[in-house]
């Protein structure tokens, strides 16, 4: 099978790329090498040309005999403040909207899209007395108290939380949210003009060799192995008892595989699926981990929150069992362990 990789440069591209060669699939790869992933000077890996996906014409020429696209290119993280938002819109939104358009001029009907599961907000939460609930947005005076969990919208008590599926409201909180919600929501009107398939794999916390370091836009194991190579504790918001699911790269380039090989089974329009672990873990547990394997000091339970920032939010992977025959190999215990000795990506 011929594959169209974009960002097949970067972090999970990277490994998307190989893992499909690997299969004996032929790829073709293209990144704009943007400077939050790449630093200035970086070396394009072997098969894989300079392109931006914002450059229609450039694309056509890379979609001849194309079967699948693999859509990994976009600029990544949560944003810092409002003046990142131009550049989520321009790369993410406008992004595959030309990608889709160049697919459309040259027949090519089957997308695998790198979508996130920032896109559903904060996660699924029940009450114990009125059971399944949207919680209440948390108070500022909940947040200076300590009190980091949300309310029952009914009772005002603390919620917990439960596994979100692929069926779970949308609500994104932050401007690459928004762009990852834009982005299927473009795939989604291509698919109902053209009749094309599309996959929309909405990864969780990704880590793993190669992760971008010492960057406010990478993630938050990245973000605490920095912060270790600099001698210093893993900063760690809140309480620290925030869950998430941590995912290695390999495992996702491996859903990536599955989806490519399995979107034409699909019906037209977007299928989602959770790309995850399996394995619930709180912030501070990973922190702990990281540190002590990495032999530094012990992680900083700081305190701090950030409004936008989401409490709870675990997939759960059984769609993606059936639907693409994925289920993660690498459990966070000891994928975490490796990553507090794995290389880090430069990004100065």
């Amino acid at each position: 099978m011929r594959v169209l990789v974009t960002g097949a440069a970067g972090f999970i591209g990277r490994r998307v790329a190989a893992t499909l060669i690997a299969a004996g699939d032929e790829v073709v790869g293209v990144d704009a090498m943007i400077g939050a992933a790449h630093p200035a000077g970086s070396q394009l890996p072997a098969g894989v040309r300079r392109g931006d996906v914002r450059d229609g014409d450039a694309l056509e020429a890379m979609l001849a005999d194309v079967d699948v696209v693999c859509h990994q290119a976009a600029m990544v993280g949560n944003g810092v403040d409002a003046q990142d938002l131009p550049g989520y819109a321009s790369h993410n939104d406008l992004g595959v909207a030309v990608l889709l358009a160049a697919m459309a001029r040259t027949g090519v009907r089957r997308l695998v899209l790198a979508s996130s599961m920032v896109v559903y907000g904060e996660g699924r939460y029940t009450c114990p007395t009125h059971g399944e609930i949207r919680p209440l947005a948390r108070r500022p005076q909940d947040l200076d108290a300590g009190i980091f969990d949300p309310r029952c919208p009914h009772c005002d008590g603390l919620v917990g939380w439960a596994l979100v599926d692929e069926d779970a409201p949308i609500r994104p909180r932050s401007s690459y949210a928004v762009s990852k919600v834009a982005q299927e929501q473009y795939a989604g009107a291509w698919a109902t003009l053209e009749r094309g398939r599309c996959v929309a794999l909405r990864y969780h916390n990704v880590y793993g060799p190669d992760m971008p370091a010492d960057t406010p836009y990478a993630g938050v194991a990245a973000i605490f192995r920095s912060a270790l190579e600099g001698g210093q504790g893993p900063p760690v918001f809140e309480d620290g008892h925030q869950m998430r699911d941590f995912v290695h790269v390999d495992d996702v380039a491996r859903a990536n595989a599955a989806a490519v090989r399995r979107v034409g089974d699909h019906p037209p329009g977007v299928t989602a699926y959770n790309v995850c672990s399996g394995h619930p873990t709180d912030i501070a547990t990973m922190a702990r981990l990281i540190a002590a394997e990495h032999g530094g000091p012990e992680p900083v339970v700081t305190g701090r929150y950030r409004a936008a920032d989401v409490r709870h939010v675990v997939a759960s992977p059984a769609a993606a069992v059936d639907g693409l025959g994925f289920r993660a190999g690498v459990a966070p215990d000891r994928g975490l362990r490796e990553f507090a000795h794995a290389r880090l990506r430069p990004t100065r």
